[in-house]
């Protein structure tokens, strides 16, 4: 069940709107000039491979490719492991995309498993899109967000270029992200209004 939650830029504490309506959530996204959508969920084979991915999602990668123009596409996988080495490389992808920043290109990205969250600050709102595998969103460039994978990421991602150099990441050296709650605490709030 994908999540959006807005809020007021000057208050974290307590949203303005809170959705898992798809509708409610493309409306409110277009508002930004971002895209939302899901795709059919299609099995992949354990330890899918990059290609093996984008083979399974091929007529829909291709569909995005002609409709937005880009040029390049790859996978991003993230998988549980155990020991130190884990916690290392899951604490430094986390934190990688945890500050305030921007790219020249679009980011799109399609979940084929696993979530995260964007938070997408535009309007005076900060809206965050718990995504969840078979959503496919789009931030449009030079849009200010960040991306939390949470504590114990574990997902497959879908991603979409124009070229290399579209997906730098520019920071803004803003610390307004440390405010608003987390992936961890958004996905425990997703949790209770599933069991309600």
């Amino acid at each position: 069940m994908t999540l959006l939650t807005v809020w007021d830029e000057t208050e974290p504490a307590t949203p303005v709107l809170e959705t898992t309506d798809a509708d409610r959530i493309r409306e409110t996204l277009a508002e930004l000039g971002a895209r939302f959508s899901r795709w059919e969920l299609k099995p992949l084979p354990e330890n899918a491979s990059q290609d093996e991915v984008l083979e399974v999602y091929r007529a829909e990668i291709d569909e995005v490719l002609a409709a937005e123009g880009y040029t390049l596409v790859d996978v991003v996988q993230l998988t549980r492991g155990e020991g130190e080495e884990w916690e290392r490389t899951k604490s430094a992808a986390r934190q990688k995309f945890l500050s305030e920043h921007q790219h020249d290109d679009d980011e799109d990205r399609f979940f084929a498993s696993g979530s995260g969250v964007f938070y997408l600050r535009g309007l005076g709102k900060v809206h965050a899109v718990f995504c969840e595998a078979g959503d496919l969103i789009s931030v449009p460039a030079n849009t200010t967000h960040w991306f939390d994978m949470g504590t114990d990421p574990a997902y497959v991602s879908v991603r979409f270029f124009h070229d290399d150099e579209g997906w730098v990441g520019h920071f803004t050296g803003s610390t307004i992200a440390e405010g608003f709650a987390t992936y961890d605490q958004l996905a425990e709030r997703r949790r209770a209004m599933i069991d309600a």
